[in-house]
């Protein structure tokens, strides 16, 4: 992608590819479904999965997987509204973008 990556922008996708699991999914996953749409390293996002955390958007736990632990995420009320919130920005901010690209008034 050529296009910077805001930090809001990150945790907007992060909160949305773990609102898809109601139980929660864990840091690899997570990380997998990111690329999808941006490109990142694990390194980059478990900073972004600590801050959530941190910010009471993520609840944490683990859960024994393979003889190992597996970390989970799980989106918290708080962090439902966090993504709700990000959504309308996006949806407003794009559509500018849009009209600008297309020739339209903004």
């Amino acid at each position: 992608m050529v296009f910077n990556t805001g930090a809001a922008l990150l945790d907007a996708i992060v909160l949305a590819v773990v609102s898809k699991e109601e139980e929660g999914t864990y840091g690899y996953r997570i990380t997998q479904d990111v690329r999808l749409a941006l490109e990142v390293s694990e390194s980059t996002l478990y900073p972004v999965l600590r801050r959530l955390q941190k910010d009471d958007c993520l609840e944490v736990y683990d859960r024994e997987f393979g003889g190992r632990n597996r970390r989970y995420y799980k989106i918290t009320e708080k962090g439902s509204v966090q993504l709700n919130l990000y959504i309308a920005e996006w949806r407003e901010y794009s559509s500018k973008i849009m009209k600008i690209f297309t020739g339209g008034a903004v």
